[in-house]
């Protein structure tokens, strides 16, 4: 009996302001696409896209938006999108063919581009297991999970991080890292799959809200362990030197 679910959902996390700025991707019979807007202050607007679905949301910030996607998606695959990106069609196809080849991979990593097409960061030139230590600069819009693993092992994203709340960035990898410890897999896979501009809340770098909200980061993922790891990705990082005061406050968590 053949199943009428659809392949993939794609959700995108907007607000009523930013609702026209959206780029739909193709429209596919197998393809279902939700439109979630956080309207917390009950502003007027218009909906007009008979393609996709519209889901209003009274709440704000973007992890609970993902966890709404997570809970009303039909899609056996789930891809998050933001307002202001584009998808690359090429390369989503090659991502769903690798979890259909690859059915213990809950989770897929892809590439990103500028609006020039370069890269966006440096990024695995091979496909690559997802490690604690190889995620933590993962986007959403980057992000490709199977429903059905995550709900599962109930892996959601930590409505304490993302933009919208004060800890502004950091909850696609401490869902990585939630699902990893709870024994699924994923991988890096080195294929374009999204357009977006260069700046974003994750690639703010060097100032003092910056830095606590990364080092919050790697407190909820590895606990006393923390100040370790926030010292290797200071030596790893490609970002700028913050100078040893705000250096040290990050790594202590100060």
């Amino acid at each position: 009996m053949m199943s009428d679910r659809p392949t993939l959902t794609i959700a995108y996390s907007t607000l009523p302001s930013r609702l026209n700025s959206i780029t739909y991707p193709e429209k596919r019979d197998d393809r279902e696409v939700l439109v979630l807007v956080q309207n917390s202050e009950e502003s007027s607007y218009a909906f007009t896209e008979r393609s996709a679905k519209l889901v209003e949301l009274k709440n704000r910030g973007v992890a609970k938006s993902r966890n709404a996607a997570l809970d009303r998606a039909s899609g056996e695959f789930l891809l998050f999108g933001d307002d202001d990106m584009k998808f690359i069609e090429s390369g989503i196809d090659q991502a769903l063919e690798y979890f259909r080849n690859n059915p213990d991979c809950s989770i897929i990593l892809g590439q990103a581009v500028d609006q020039d097409g370069a890269l966006r960061k440096n990024y695995e030139s091979a496909i690559t297991p997802l490690k604690l230590t190889n995620s933590a600069r993962a986007a959403t819009y980057e992000m490709l999970v199977r429903v059905d693993a995550l709900r599962d092992k109930q892996i959601r994203f930590d409505e304490n991080f993302g933009a919208g709340a004060v800890n502004y960035l950091g909850d696609e990898y401490i869902l990585i890292a939630d699902a990893l410890r709870a024994g699924l897999k994923g991988v890096h896979l080195p294929v374009k799959i999204a357009i977006h501009p260069k700046d974003s809340s994750g690639s703010k770098w060097g100032e003092e809200a910056d830095l606590s909200a990364r080092a919050k980061v790697f407190t909820r993922v590895f606990g006393w362990r923390a100040p370790l790891y926030r010292a290797a990705f200071l030596i790893r990082t490609n970002n700028p030197w913050p100078g040893i005061s705000k250096a040290l406050r990050f790594i202590f968590a100060r």
